[in-house]
């Protein structure tokens, strides 16, 4: 039942610009990393590779990986907003839970791919700028994986929002006011590792502990995001259950 539902939300998600948008970021990181000039400078000999996921990551994890959140979940309760759609999903056989769990399921599905599509503009910068430094397949597969994982609060919240909500503009104005900080955020080691939109790209951030998981400490992943995630959810989840339609 719920494989159906998820296989109804993506035949939904088709009719909309959902292509173009998860092509977006990864061919935003591709043009900075051919453009880019490794700007690193430092005495040291570093692995090109690495030179080239810090200035990618500087704009893709600091602001579209977190934005991009928000412009999805708008997009998968865009449908159920027009013209009592709401209705219409839960008069069929099925839970409200499952529903939004379908959705949630969905969406981080979605950013895994234009994670992975992130990971092939990687190499095809290394390739065209001709590294011949070792790929750090460890080191990227860190940076993918971990900014992936600091999505799911992130998705929760956008989902809730979405779903209470009916203005697409709404929920994405939020995500951009608590976006922008990040830039402000990422500096402070008081505020940093406590503030959600920064941390995809505290563990997208190649500079960071690369002998901790994901660049973070493990107690970072736990409580600001573990923890960070249950609140968002279940707070969405129990909403969804108690919304008038």
């Amino acid at each position: 039942m719920l494989f159906s539902i998820i296989q109804s939300e993506w035949y939904k998600l088709r009719k909309s610009k959902i292509v173009s948008i998860i092509f977006a970021g990864p061919l935003i990181g591709l043009f900075i990393g051919l453009t880019s000039n490794n700007f690193m400078n430092v005495d040291v000999e570093i692995n090109d590779w690495y030179k080239t996921l810090f200035s990618m990551n500087l704009t893709y994890a600091l602001l579209f990986l977190p934005l991009i959140t928000g412009v999805l979940a708008g997009l998968i309760c865009r449908y159920e907003h027009q013209a009592g759609g709401w209705k219409q999903l839960l008069a069929m056989p099925v839970t409200r839970g499952k529903v939004f769990i379908a959705k949630y399921t969905l969406l981080m599905f979605i950013v895994f791919v234009i994670q992975l599509l992130y990971l092939g503009a990687i190499f095809i910068v290394g390739m065209v700028k001709g590294y011949t430094d070792p790929f750090p397949m460890e080191i990227v597969w860190k940076t993918i994986l971990g900014g992936w994982i600091a999505t799911f609060p992130l998705v929760a919240l956008q989902l809730w929002m979405s779903i209470m909500w009916k203005s697409f503009a709404a929920p994405f104005t939020v995500n951009v006011v608590f976006t922008l900080p990040t830039i402000l955020a990422v500096n402070s080691e008081r505020f940093g590792p406590y503030y959600p939109w920064a941390q995809p790209f505290s563990m997208m951030y190649v500079d960071g502990q690369t002998d901790s998981v994901f660049f973070v400490p493990w107690e970072q992943v736990l409580t600001v995001i573990g923890g960070s995630f249950v609140l968002f959810f279940l707070v969405g989840f129990l909403y969804f259950q108690r919304k008038t339609v």
